[in-house]
């Protein structure tokens, strides 16, 4: 009898210390899941890879519905093979969030990392218009943003959607020239909890 209640009893530490060690796993996962960074994650997966997608470089601030959130579209060197006289941002008819031209610029900008925050280093002097049905930005620049080692941004402050959901951003640039053409340059994407 006092052999099975020794056997009993270890037992009944051994699950302790297992539901222990399992509730702290859990409450560390929640924990740094909150403070991870906004932007897409390390994979993406599409049902129809389409060979002409190109993924651009983007951060968001927030990714918390009906949050607060500065949005940065990229433009990298390696992505502008040509300069930019407009830019068309082709944004999702269900990103239900309220675009106004106020709240967009232009600035050459630095991508952070571990060390240092993403911020705009020079604000570049641009003309913007959002459509009626806030499905579509026109970036018009003073001067077209050329071809050089820099990187550009477009910068969006607003508030996050209510509902959650993956979006994905086009833009398409107009080059400057005698046949100015709209091209394709990639796709922003953006992620909502």
């Amino acid at each position: 009898m006092i052999h099975l209640k020794k056997h009993i009893q270890k037992l009944f530490k051994g699950v302790i210390i297992s539901s222990l060690m399992i509730s702290a796993f859990l409450g560390l996962e929640e924990v740094t899941k909150k403070a991870s960074l906004a932007g897409p994650g390390m994979i993406e997966f599409q049902w129809d890879p389409d060979p002409n997608f190109k993924k651009l470089r983007s951060y968001q601030s927030s990714d918390e519905r009906l949050d607060r959130a500065i949005y940065y579209f990229f433009l990298r060197s390696s992505e502008r093979k040509t300069g930019i006289l407009k830019l068309s941002i082709k944004i999702p008819d269900y990103f239900e969030a309220k675009i106004k031209p106020e709240k967009l610029s232009l600035c050459q900008a630095k991508i952070g990392g571990w060390q240092e925050k993403t911020r705009c280093v020079k604000e570049i002097p641009a003309d913007f218009e959002v459509s009626e049905n806030q499905t579509s930005v026109e970036v018009y620049p003073a001067q077209p943003i050329p071809v050089d080692s820099k990187t550009y941004a477009v910068v969006m402050k607003v508030w996050n959607p209510r509902k959650s959901g993956m979006f994905q951003f086009h833009a398409y640039a107009q080059s400057p020239g005698a046949m100015p053409i709209s091209s394709y340059v990639g796709t922003w994407t953006f992620d909502v909890d």
